[in-house]
């Protein structure tokens, strides 16, 4: 699901959001449902363009936000913290309690 909050998104940006998001099954095998929310914020500074990633797995939620220049630079950044996040969680819980995927 995508939400755009005090503007209306374009196609092209609509597309680039569905891509990288699609992206995050390489990381995580079970993904419930992602929610994205863009927003502009202050309109009369620079960095006024927020992303919000949430992404629903089967034991819990993992969240990023992130204020930028752009939107396509917020969005890669709160996917770059979902994956790290993923990354801590992981050495943390265990590698088999964690069920993610490297592709490369």
């Amino acid at each position: 699901m995508e939400e755009s909050i005090h503007f209306d998104a374009s196609e092209q940006l609509q597309s680039f959001v569905q891509k990288k998001v699609a992206k995050l099954e390489k990381f995580y095998d079970d993904i419930k449902k992602v929610e994205v929310s863009l927003k502009v914020v202050k309109p009369e500074t620079a960095e006024n363009k927020e992303a919000g990633v949430k992404v629903l797995v089967p034991n819990g939620e993992f969240y990023a936000n992130k204020v930028c220049d752009t939107f396509e630079e917020a969005v890669d950044l709160c996917l770059e913290a979902l994956e790290n996040s993923w990354l801590s969680t992981r050495k943390s819980n265990g590698a088999n309690n964690f069920p993610l995927k490297f592709c490369g």
